[in-house]
């Protein structure tokens, strides 16, 4: 994931990206450990873990156009 950012973390540094609660969700925000896998100004890559079928399934709803 590509996250913008006045302020990328270190290379390698471990990260959780909360995200926000969906209308059909029950509990609490989804929360996503990942790395940083590089960094530039502005911006950070992070490469997410094994993922369960309710994170991809938020992902999917975030991300649908």
């Amino acid at each position: 994931m590509l996250i913008e950012t006045s302020s990328p973390l270190a290379f390698s540094a471990e990260i959780v990206i909360r995200l926000p609660l969906l209308p059909a969700q029950r509990g609490g925000p989804t929360e996503l450990s990942g790395v940083v896998r590089w960094n530039h100004e502005g911006c950070m890559g992070v490469q997410f873990g094994l993922l369960g079928a309710r994170e991809t399934n938020v992902i999917a709803e975030l991300t649908k156009g």
